[in-house]
């Protein structure tokens, strides 16, 4: 029996150690702790305030003053401008912050013994045990997505033991009420930050079976009950007007069911999900060992495949658990934050942050839980057309490195290296077209075909001539990154920096071949393919890398945790090691220089490592990143750890262990194209593939063996045979193309290869 419990033999101390709960909008962080458990909570709508206009006024006006001391490369004088007339007015998106903290008293006071807490990943519930004056009890937290409420049941080994004093309280005190509204309820409320700003309600009711239950302060207390029940909902002014009353609505609700009719709800959508999708190496290790020790003993160098597809598992659990269809988009931390001030706020940091949160979505099989990123850049475009026109003259909308509750589209701080990059938008949609490439959905392609085309817009006005034909962006940035010019002078504001030019060319594409699918607006498509020509193409520098500006600057970092010139090897295809080998050589180089500098310092950037290193088909090099990350930027409870805490890597570790397994770009799939040494024996079901397949593969000896790929319509299917491997047989008709087989496929209708 695998074991997909990440488990410890301690509570929590510290919360970056404790286990995590959600249903996409409600989340908990629990701690296990035995006689006082402090569950700290969020929602995914409680931020710092309302929508503010921020667009600067003084940008357009400046705008050809600054591409021109660009051109002359008074680069200084160009950033003074940038940093006081194109930040943001005020320089501050809203920020993301907690809901509070649920706290769970054993008052009677005697003799404790710790058992364990645990995180079920396979049914989504946090369970604590623990004796109590030589009574059992046993702690079981889930978050229903059914149900909407956060539900914590109670029970001892012995009849009537449950006495625990329950209570809801903490925002540093910034709340207005928590007092108990009966002798069951407490209704918790308050708000944030400006006149119209969020306002929230937590709803908390108090079950018990035998024994008592009563008010006594600003709590409920239980006495002598069997079993304990707790139930919480929480709802803010975002969603609903009387968010009181709905946060109210859904506790009554969900306490018509008992705690087991909630329990198996909740599994079973968590599972329709969950069970899509598995991977299993073959493994010595001892997998009963807590957590924690496993992962000290991967810090010590023991190779231990049980803990990264337990990695694996909790990158699912967290997509799961944190986005769902109506809530918003995974933030920073996705909905798991204990902070008023959060790191960088906690917000939607779109240079790469939050499209790497989705990496892992249409890989595994969790295309629904990608809408939350769709819906959230439904709400930026009106901003971002305010942003395109009043700060660059320009049609279309556009975003910059962040984002917050509100769509806001404005620059966010006053950063040079950072705030003034404008492809934000541009990167977000590229992620409708991978939808659309997953899963063939043509009426999602049709709804969303508009949205693409409106970022586009943006860069057909915005886009201008270097001097030599080429068509780039001024001013931008290559994101958080300097440059050192020949002078010696350091910048970062720029002209055509690589990065813009191959997310450009990606959403170019999309639209182009989106309006080809749709068979709609042949002129514009006809003009970007025009304008996409004219986009510079990946180069190589000085030192054999793929250049990250127009210009083969070095870097004032060359140990950068961001690789952004490298996003033509992934997530874009336009660089691979099939197609563009010269290319793949000048961006395996590229990743060495930053690693032989420090790069991958950072949680996130090792995970964009390892996808770099899968798609140079480089299986050492996976395994290495793979152990970087658990050694170096894994807490104890696996959360990535950037640090603080940032959930980014966690969903970026998890694409690149699929991206080693499998892979479908450039119109082929390929198998096991990365496969770790330590990975010798295995196999992977329901992973999905690009052209709308899905997947299953077992291999021994690190060769496949046996393949079923099943596909959602008619059409061809090109596979690459691994190298040295031949088919025995094909359940379908088929033909070799050079290393590949070409097989024709009926929809729904599986086909199967079997290696010799």
């Amino acid at each position: 029996m695998v074991n997909k419990k990440i488990w410890f033999k301690t509570p929590a101390e510290d919360w970056n150690v404790a286990l995590p709960v959600g249903n996409g909008r409600i989340g908990g962080m629990c701690f296990g702790k035995p006689v006082c458990e402090t569950i700290q909570l969020n929602e995914d709508s409680i931020w710092s305030g309302g929508y503010r206009k921020r667009d600067n006024a003084s940008a357009l006006p400046n705008l050809e003053k600054v591409r021109q001391l660009l051109r002359e490369d008074r680069i200084a004088e160009a950033e003074k401008i940038v940093d006081e007339a194109f930040c943001g007015t005020p320089e501050s998106q809203r920020h993301y912050m907690p809901l509070g903290d649920l706290t769970i008293y054993h008052y009677k006071e005697g003799t404790c013994e710790y058992i364990s807490r645990s995180l079920d990943l396979e049914n989504a519930v946090c369970e604590t045990r623990y004796s109590l004056n030589g009574t059992n009890f046993t702690r079981r937290v889930i978050c229903s997505e059914p149900a909407q409420v956060m539900a914590v049941c109670i029970e001892a080994d012995k009849p009537a033991s449950v006495s625990v004093k329950v209570g809801i309280d903490g925002r540093d005190d910034y709340f207005d009420d928590n007092t108990p509204v009966n002798d069951t309820d407490i209704l918790y409320y308050g708000g944030s930050g400006s006149e119209d700003g969020i306002r929230f309600a937590a709803y908390v009711r108090v079950k018990g079976d035998g024994g008592t239950v009563r008010r006594w302060g600003n709590s409920i207390v239980t006495e002598d009950c069997d079993r304990v029940t707790i139930l919480l909902g929480a709802q803010t002014n975002f969603r609903v007007t009387d968010y009181k009353k709905a946060a109210e609505l859904d506790v009554i609700t969900a306490a018509e069911k008992t705690f087991d009719e909630l329990l198996k709800e909740h599994t079973e959508d968590y599972r329709s999900f969950f069970d899509r999708a598995s991977v299993s190496f073959e493994d010595t290790a001892d997998s009963t060992l807590p957590t924690d020790e496993r992962l000290a003993a991967v810090k010590a160098g023991k190779v231990d495949n049980g803990l990264i597809t337990l990695y694996f598992d909790f990158g699912r659990y967290l997509m799961i658990s944190g986005s769902r269809e109506g809530t918003l988009p995974l933030n920073l931390q996705g909905i798991w934050n204990k902070d008023m001030w959060p790191a960088w706020g906690s917000k939607f940091t779109v240079n790469i942050n939050t499209e790497m949160n989705y990496w892992c979505a249409e890989p595994c099989g969790l295309g629904e839980l990608h809408m939350p990123l769709f819906d959230h850049i439904e709400r930026m475009r009106p901003h971002g057309r305010e942003t395109a026109r009043e700060m660059y003259g320009c049609d279309g909308f556009v975003c910059h490195h962040n984002t917050d509750i509100w769509g806001d589209t404005a620059p966010q701080d006053r950063w040079i290296p950072g705030t003034q990059w404008v492809t934000g938008a541009a990167w977000l949609c590229t992620h409708i077209w991978e939808h659309w490439l997953f899963t063939r959905d043509k009426d999602f392609l049709a709804q969303k075909y508009d949205t693409m085309k409106e970022a586009a817009k943006f860069f057909v006005d915005f886009l201008i001539d270097d001097g030599s034909g080429r068509l780039v962006t001024a001013p931008s940035v290559s994101p958080e990154n300097t440059y050192i010019t020949a002078s010696g002078a350091k910048g970062s504001v720029c002209i055509g920096p690589s990065m813009d030019s191959q997310i450009i060319c990606q959403l170019f594409t999309a639209v182009i071949e989106a309006g080809k699918i749709l068979d709609t607006d042949k002129d514009f498509g006809e003009m970007l393919c025009k304008m996409r020509d004219k986009l510079p193409k990946p180069e190589i520098g000085k030192y054999g890398q793929i250049m990250e500006w127009a210009v083969d600057y070095d870097e004032a970092e060359p140990g950068h945790r961001h690789i952004s010139q490298l996003y033509a090897l992934y997530p874009a295809d336009i660089i691979s090691v099939r197609h563009t080998p010269e290319l793949a050589k000048a961006a395996r180089a590229t990743i060495v220089r930053r690693l032989s500098h420090g790069g991958g310092h950072t949680g996130w950037s090792r995970a964009w490592i390892i996808n770099h290193w899968a798609r140079l088909r480089d299986g050492e090099k996976v395994k290495k990143n793979i152990a970087a990350l658990l050694a170096n930027s894994t807490s104890d409870n696996l959360f990535d750890m950037h640090p603080p805490f940032q959930i980014d890597g966690n969903f970026g570790a998890a694409a690149g262990i699929t991206e080693a397994l499998l892979q479908s770009h450039n119109g082929e799939i390929q198998l096991l194209p990365a496969l770790s040494p330590d990975w010798k024996n295995g196999c992977f079901r329901g992973l999905r593939a690009r052209g709308g397949y899905t997947v299953d593969c077992e291999w021994q000896n690190s060769r496949p063996t046996r393949c079923t790929v099943t596909p959602i319509q008619d059409g061809k299917c090109t596979i690459v045979l691994p190298e040295g491997c031949k088919p025995l047989s094909v359940s379908a008709d088929f033909e070799y193309c050079d290393d590949c087989i070409v097989v024709s496929t009926k929809a729904d209708r599986s086909f199967e290869i079997v290696f010799g």
